[in-house]
């Protein structure tokens, strides 16, 4: 075990007052006092993971049949699952910028991943046009990193960034090494090396990416011996392109459940078709190869005995890519995935271990944020807070410790459309209630989160007092922030629209069953662009 304190022999004497009350009392009070620099190494080490499209069911330890991941599952066996975490949006950018600056989407501008087109540059046939957003991280804002840097905390970033281009890369935002993290969302010589990145030294030919930037973290964390350190491990995993390794495909080839007689893959959820089963071999083993980086890490941490002053949280940037990009997993019982606005684009796995205040296997069901990790951190540092920057996050310090947390809304707000079939939407989540706005048309839908996790049944109708005084509320919360709404398309026409997605719902969900059926089949070869086992080393 690692103690959080030592005294040394340089620290001021210790100060000794005798209390007399009628008689004097022998009593010694001794008020030990500890140095500047010990009170810096006393302060928790701090390891912030970060998945990149890692859904709400994408782990064993959450009710995956298939996947198998006990190297991530054992971080929430060993400290505390909010059952309810959420990314603070559907897709990449907005959820990591809340997390370096402790406000949501709305309030900071930035509203989709940072590259999507906007205004009348956006070429589908759609109803309205995607709202203009911020497109780097504000220069004026203070980010996490900086925060702990400030506090004497050494800061370390590793994998994907998608926050700016060169300018604004993690070195612009307090963190003093950069391994991996530029512009791109996507890791742009895919999963095995050469990784063609501008920021990180290509390894021999066939490595594993995960693998590499967990071990430059391992590098990192062995290196540090005075100040405490603040490393953020972003995985481009599991976002495409889809890439393992030929042994992974085939033991997930084997272990792939059986569809039942005239079950299909994928079914039309309003715009696209999106998957129902787990069962993609290649995704799996994206899995399994990050579920092993995670564990090193975890290894290293044990190894240098750093393991009871280290927090470790475990999180993800958006749901599980059911519809679009790869169509590479299902998010069921929850509904929809990346891009869309139900539970399916949104919850997230969740976990914050730290043996020193944390009793292992803790779980609470308070609804919780990326955006309320910058307080939670500073909290649990020992830092000040920081209300005028994370002003939509709260710290998560007295759930840690087995108290609550006042009642709060929580909001999100994508006035965009992706490729993975999601509507230009606002959300308002509060007291096991969520409200889903809809920019196109107006409409609103109504479910109660607590009886009906998979949103099957809109109560809009059935309770329209709630539905008004929830949009009132979202409403005026949005005016509040500025935020900004997409305009109708003055190019609209719907007949062209409705043509568009019914060769979507059509001829693009036969061509879906037919390839995911072939994945599974054993003369199956890959397209050598979006796989790397032809150069990947077993």
């Amino acid at each position: 075990m690692t103690h959080r304190f030592v005294l040394i022999d340089h620290c001021p004497p210790i100060k000794t007052l005798t209390l007399a009350i009628g008689l004097t009392l022998a009593g010694v009070v001794c008020s030990l006092c500890l140095c500047p620099a010990q009170l810096i190494a006393a302060r928790p080490n701090v390891v912030l993971i970060l998945m990149d499209d890692m859904g709400a069911i994408d782990l064993s330890g959450e009710g995956s049949p298939y996947y198998q991941s006990p190297r991530i599952d054992s971080i929430a066996e060993q400290g505390m699952r909010f059952r309810n975490g959420y990314a603070t949006c559907c897709v990449c950018s907005p959820s990591r910028a809340s997390i370096q600056l402790g406000t949501f989407p709305a309030r900071n501008g930035i509203t989709d991943w940072i590259g999507a087109k906007t205004g009348l540059d956006w070429k589908r046939p759609d109803r309205v046009l995607p709202a203009e957003y911020v497109h780097a991280l504000p220069d004026e804002e203070a980010t996490i990193a900086e925060a702990l840097r400030e506090g004497g905390y050494a800061t370390f970033f590793a994998g994907k960034w998608h926050l700016g281009d060169k300018g604004s890369w993690p070195t612009d935002h307090g963190y003093q090494v950069n391994k991996g993290g530029h512009d791109k969302g996507s890791p742009p010589g895919g999963y095995f090396a050469p990784y063609t990145n501008p920021v990180l030294e290509n390894g021999p030919d066939g490595e594993s990416l995960p693998m590499r930037l967990a071990q430059e973290t391992v590098n990192y964390i062995n290196e540090q011996n005075e100040k405490p350190f603040f490393a953020m491990l972003s995985f481009y995993s599991v976002h495409g392109p889809v890439q393992t390794s030929k042994t992974l495909w085939e033991k997930y080839r084997e272990l792939a459940p059986e569809l039942p007689a005239g079950q299909q893959r994928f079914q039309v959820d309003r715009t696209l078709p999106v998957r129902q089963v787990q069962d993609h071999p290649v995704y799996a083993g994206m899995v399994e190869t990050v579920d092993n980086a995670v564990g090193l890490v975890l290894d290293a941490i044990d190894a240098k005995g750093l393991t009871d002053n280290t927090i470790v949280v475990f999180t993800s940037d958006n749901g599980g890519v059911s519809s679009g990009d790869a169509f590479c997993t299902s998010n069921l019982p929850l509904r929809g995935g990346k891009g869309r606005q139900w539970e399916g684009g949104i919850r997230e796995p969740f976990y914050i271990r730290y043996p020193a205040l944390v009793p292992p296997g803790s779980s609470d069901d308070t609804p919780v944020t990326g955006a309320d990790l910058y307080p939670t951190l500073l909290d649990l540092c020992g830092l000040p807070l920081r209300p005028t920057q994370h002003q939509d996050g709260v710290s998560l310090k007295p759930l840690l410790t087995g108290g609550t947390i006042p009642d709060r809304p929580l909001f999100w707000h994508y006035p965009h459309y992706g490729n993975q079939g999601g509507e230009p939407h606002a959300i308002i989540r509060q007291d096991g209630w969520k409200l889903i706005h809809y920019y196109e048309d107006g409409r609103n839908e109504l479910y109660h989160l607590a009886t009906d996790p998979s949103e099957q049944s809109d109560l809009s109708r059935t309770q329209p007092a709630r539905a008004a005084a929830m949009w009132q509320q979202l409403d005026t919360w949005l005016n509040d922030v500025q935020a900004k709404r997409p305009e109708p398309d003055p190019r609209y026409d719907p007949k062209t629209t409705e043509r568009y997605y019914q060769e979507k719902q059509t001829k693009l969900k036969q061509r879906l069953e037919e390839f995911h059926s072939r994945i599974l089949e054993a003369d199956w070869q890959p397209n050598p662009d979006w796989w790397g086992s032809l150069r990947a080393k077993d």
